[in-house]
């Protein structure tokens, strides 16, 4: 990658496309929602494993190539020119793969309070009242309790992100991390934008942080979740009461483990 990659990653609802949309205005840089990099991935490492007869004929070596091939012809148009910042949840259960491909690569991590992760997307789903969710295999049925544990469930859409992020802070790469907070970045986006291109080394730029634009409605209505990567046009935090249920906020609330110091025994960033 000429002019280097980064990565997006950590929860979803927590900020990561209105990170990218930022990132956007500077014409040095790339970035978007969730890319295809991630699975393509994925499916050659699964390929290139012993579950495939063929695997005794492909070297370490070339498993690498490979791989690093898939970011050089994804971005072919793009890196020559810009900084690539590639967006994906799964680049944290990663991190030492990211390390051996790309050394100089840092992970902006988005992360945000559980409980308003999960209202966030029940919002969503309600707001969406005729549409059904690829989210929750458009299954006319469910709660907001049944919604919540297939969210937070070992292989659901925050569980995953949320045990990666886990992993990756304890990983010998955790260096690598940077954990960027919902609440900073809404309430104080300038001082959010000025650590990170302090952590990733590029030089800072002057963002408008009250025209920002960006557009994924065709990907959103395929996933049957219209606005789920919507951007208002002016960062601002927004203040509003919960949808969820007290005992249900409750399960969520001390979930936070990027509060604890005791935690983070390696001392990753935290803004």
């Amino acid at each position: 990658m000429k002019n280097g990659i980064h990565f997006i990653s950590g929860l979803p609802r927590s900020g990561s496309t209105l990170l990218a949309a930022l990132l956007l205005q500077n014409p040095a840089l790339h970035a978007g929602i969730t890319s295809g990099v991630g699975s393509l991935v994925g499916t050659i490492l699964r390929e290139v494993s012993q579950g495939n007869e063929t695997a005794v004929m492909i070297d370490d070596g070339q498993r690498q190539a490979l791989l690093r091939g898939v970011f050089e012809n994804y971005y072919h148009a793009i890196h020559p020119i810009r900084t690539v910042f590639d967006t994906n949840r799964v680049w944290t259960s990663r991190l030492h793969l990211v390390a051996d491909l790309f050394p100089n690569a840092k992970v902006i991590c988005c992360v945000r309070n559980m409980p308003w992760i999960i209202d966030s997307i029940e919002r969503l789903v309600r707001r969406n009242r005729w549409e059904l969710s690829r989210i929750f295999d458009f299954d006319p049925a469910g709660t907001a309790y049944s919604r919540a544990d297939g969210l937070s469930s070992r292989n659901g859409l925050v569980g995953f992100a949320y045990n990666a992020m886990k992993q990756a802070m304890h990983s010998e790469e955790s260096d690598r991390l940077l954990l960027l907070t919902y609440e900073t970045l809404s309430r104080n986006p300038a001082y959010a934008m000025e650590r990170v291109y302090d952590f990733v080394g590029l030089p800072r730029f002057t963002h408008n942080f009250e025209n920002i634009s960006f557009d994924a409605t065709e990907f959103d209505a395929r996933l049957g979740t219209p606005g789920l990567h919507k951007v208002q046009r002016a960062v601002r935090a927004v203040e509003r009461q919960t949808l969820l249920p007290p005992d249900l906020w409750r399960r969520y609330e001390g979930e936070n483990f990027w509060h604890d110091a005791a935690f983070n025994k390696r001392g990753v960033r935290i803004v």
